[in-house]
């Protein structure tokens, strides 16, 4: 149904990377999620009312607070496409992570309101209508909900949604609970075990850990991630492809993420120092041009110029390149120079070493002092340290 809408009222549906078409598929998704859980809220409270199963109520109300979610989606999308301002230079593209929270809250609060009622019909058990009316109503949102999780899952990859994910986790809970509601309903009706508290419980608990993983998903944009590593090699590739002109390497690669399709990134890009400045600046020039429309992006370079033609250097350099070759994980270093004094000759560097690394900044900064040390030569360690941002 999704593609069928999707030819008919997005033009240009194959081309998700334009924010206009991206923006559509997440309102058309909702509005879709709307109806049907607004379908399932008719149908599972008049099951509920009519069975006396608490769990049958509690999934319908589940339904209706889905209809609110499809809403926050809708609305998310529609506000997370509107243009930059001058109150809100980045754009609103966070706004699509921020409705993808709610989303997340919204599955907490109904896991939490479920586990209480479950526990309640724990205590106080009573005898579930079987009826094949209200299997067929089981069945029947088994199925929609079941629809629900491949269209926003399919979807959400399609044009890369955290909050589009989040909606996706939110059907399948409702689809595994409904599953174990059925499954009580039969056990009732076939062995006269009245389960509908325990297996309530269990749901409970499932929709709780969903909803515990769709924040972490929107979380993290929020709070700023790593980029993809598809990404980081894209902009690595498109800037080594400018080996010939100059480029000796990069490094310092920063990412910000404002929104989908608003990405802002930095990086630090070594030439040699002996290079003509002005063709060096139109190189750069070009590969900002061409990060900006190759990867959506806007793009900031730094140009770092090195010394590739000092034999002094070159040998302290390799030197050095030992050292941090004989420490465990992925450490290197760069931006390295040398400054001679009357009294003694600073060697300046930055050393980038993980978040997770088993020395302390200051014990990694000590250690490569005290190697230096050992160099002789009145070598002096000025070191800041640096963290992958890329």
């Amino acid at each position: 149904m999704i593609s069928v809408l999707s030819k008919l009222f997005i033009k240009n549906h194959t081309n998700t990377s334009d924010a206009r078409v991206r923006r559509l598929y997440g309102m058309l998704c909702g509005a879709v999620g709307i109806a049907l859980n607004v379908f399932l809220f008719l149908i599972k409270f008049f099951a509920g009312q009519f069975s006396g199963s608490i769990a049958i109520t509690a999934d319908a109300f589940n339904n209706l607070s889905d209809a609110g979610s499809s809403i926050i989606t809708l609305v998310g999308f529609k506000m997370a496409g509107q243009k930059p301002d001058s109150h809100h230079p980045f754009g609103h593209g966070r706004i699509e992570y921020i409705s993808g929270l709610l989303v997340s809250v919204i599955i907490l609060l109904m896991g939490v309101e479920l586990l209480k009622s479950s526990i309640g019909k724990m205590l106080h058990p009573e005898v579930i209508d079987t009826s094949a009316l209200v299997l067929i109503i089981l069945v029947i949102s088994i199925c929609v909900k079941l629809y629900m999780f491949f269209y926003n899952s399919r979807i959400s990859k399609k044009i890369d949604s955290a909050a589009m994910m989040a909606a996706a986790k939110d059907s399948i809970s409702d689809s595994v609970s409904t599953i174990v509601v059925l499954f009580t309903t039969l056990l009732a009706h076939f062995l006269n075990i009245q389960a509908d508290g325990w297996c309530g419980i269990l749901v409970a608990v499932f929709v709780l850990w969903t909803g515990i993983g769709a924040m972490r998903d929107t979380v993290g944009p929020l709070l700023g991630q790593p980029p993809e590593p598809e990404f980081v090699k894209q902009v690595e590739d498109i800037i080594m492809e400018y080996t010939k002109q100059g480029v000796l390497g990069l490094h310092d690669l920063v990412v910000h993420n404002y929104g989908p399709g608003r990405v802002m990134l930095s990086v630090h890009v070594e030439v040699p120092s002996t290079g003509d400045l002005l063709v060096l600046h139109d190189m750069i020039d070009m590969i900002e041009h061409r990060l900006a429309h190759e990867l959506n992006c806007n793009a900031v370079i730094h140009m770092d110029p090195v010394c590739v033609d000092d034999e002094l250097t070159n040998h302290i350099k390799h030197k050095l390149e030992k050292v941090v070759a004989g420490m465990e994980g992925n450490v290197r270093f760069h931006d390295f120079r040398i400054v001679h004094g009357a009294t003694h000759t600073n060697l300046i560097f930055d050393i980038v070493v993980p978040y997770d690394y088993i020395m302390s900044d200051e014990e990694v900064v000590s250690y490569m002092k005290n190697q230096i040390a050992k160099m002789g030569e009145n070598y002096m360690a000025v070191i800041d340290v640096d963290k992958a941002y890329g």
